[in-house]
């Protein structure tokens, strides 16, 4: 199993407006090349589920996972219902941190295939962060990457084209 953690800092914007953006996936797309679509089913304000496609290497990645929303602790944690994984969790937690809001983002995935792990884990790990990293500044673009120096240059250049982006090996 893989993990990934992304840490944005947000200045000058409360808190839960910053998750009440977070939360608006159906917009990923807009944001970020790689996110070829997110179909989002409302079931309540506390749940939902979300059909994603994101491009990855010479195809793509499609799943549904299951949405949830503690506005009070301002979390949302998500973990896939049917898809390309063989497991995919994770949680979007927004919190103070002085005079900044800390967006963080933490996902655990296996693609469930042990012959293979060596070459597309890095790749997912890859694809997720840099897509995490765009689509959270995209949001906010006066944000900037905390404790990543590697991530925050890639992510300050522009992104690759859609086609050089899902097919790059590192």
């Amino acid at each position: 199993m893989r993990s990934i953690d992304v840490i944005i800092g947000v200045p000058g914007i409360a808190p839960d407006a910053v998750y009440d953006r977070v939360r608006e996936f159906a917009r990923y797309p807009e944001l970020a090349p790689v996110v070829r679509a997110v179909t989002v089913h409302d079931i309540s304000d506390a749940e939902e589920t979300s059909d994603w496609e994101v491009y990855f290497r010479n195809g793509i990645l499609r799943w549904t996972e299951c949405d949830r929303f503690d506005r009070q602790a301002l979390t949302i944690t998500f973990a896939q219902l049917d898809g390309d994984f063989e497991v995919f969790t994770g949680t979007w937690r927004i919190t103070a941190s002085g005079s900044e809001v800390r967006v963080g983002f933490r996902a655990e995935f296996d693609f469930g295939i042990p012959s293979l792990a060596g070459i597309l884990d890095p790749i997912a790990e890859r694809v997720m962060r840099e897509t995490i990293a765009r689509v959270v500044l995209g949001l906010f673009p006066q944000g900037w990457v905390v404790g990543d120096e590697a991530l925050a240059v890639i992510v300050a250049e522009p992104p690759r084209p859609v086609a050089a982006a899902a097919t790059q090996v590192v």
